[in-house]
């Protein structure tokens, strides 16, 4: 290989893949499973675990909307509201034990090991809470997450977010705020996602990838040529496949980046 394409290939700056959670890396809701170990722990009663169950129920049937992400987001705040603020980082733990790792797909989990091979930097990017978000970051070994954060005050949580819960448009502003940050090209970025509402992170980087996509999201696959992922084992090795070929390698450093 010549001298410059091997530079080329293999360089300092970094390349990042973004990956969605609910229904890309993990099979439904999330916040559904955030009320089952709320429900355990005495944060809810069984009304509100059977509201959770319902909304999972559909958003497996139908997809994730404007409508589910937003009653979700009540019921997730509800959830919340008045319990010190670090309980969310124990509930969390207690999801990916019980809940969360049988029900990550692994086709998907084994891309962002593909990923980390070349030395991309993997973050999940999702309207999930981030404390949530950053144990299943943490738990598989990936760079870190992005996600909707909670307010608290006094070490007490209010009910209230932080900013804007982490969707659709405002994926899109997250992900410009940590590429330019990383100093990463969003022409050699990745994103993958199930879901329409994800157009534009998708369309913000050179590479997409749509997962177990919605009708509205495949059509605009097709009709751009994305390459489309199902969750099977043909699908996964042409996945892999062209992450080795088209994913510029990257030199690792020492240093981790993690971020909320």
């Amino acid at each position: 290989m010549p001298a410059a394409e091997h530079a080329a290939v293999h360089s300092d700056r970094p390349v990042v893949a973004f990956f969605d959670v609910d229904n890309t890396l993990l099979q439904g809701a999330s916040v559904y499973h955030v009320s089952r170990a709320a429900w355990r722990r005495g944060y809810v009663g069984l009304r509100d675990l059977l509201l959770f169950s319902w909304q999972q129920a559909r958003f497996m049937a139908v997809g994730e909307n404007k409508e589910h992400i937003h009653s979700a987001q009540e019921r997730a705040l509800l959830v919340a509201k008045g319990h010190p603020s670090g309980a969310l980082k124990d509930l969390a733990e207690d999801i990916y034990e019980h809940d969360l790792e049988s029900r990550l797909w692994p086709e998907t989990v084994e891309l962002t090991r593909e990923h980390l091979a070349r030395g991309h930097e993997v973050w999940l990017i999702t309207a999930a809470p981030v404390d949530i978000a950053s144990v299943i970051a943490t738990r598989l070994g990936l760079t870190g997450a992005l996600g909707t954060t909670l307010r608290s005050k006094d070490g007490v949580l209010t009910g209230e977010l932080e900013g804007p819960i982490l969707h659709g448009e405002r994926k899109v502003v997250a992900a410009n705020e940590l590429v330019s940050r990383l100093g990463a090209d969003l022409s050699e970025c990745w994103a993958y996602s199930d879901s329409s509402n994800d157009l534009p992170l998708l369309q913000l980087v050179g590479h997409r990838v749509v997962v177990n996509p919605d009708a509205k999201l495949l059509t605009v696959a097709r009709e751009n040529g994305w390459s489309v992922m199902k969750l099977d084992p043909a699908s996964i090795r042409s996945a892999r496949a062209r992450v080795r070929r088209e994913g510029r390698r990257v030199r690792r450093g020492d240093k981790k980046r993690q971020a909320r």
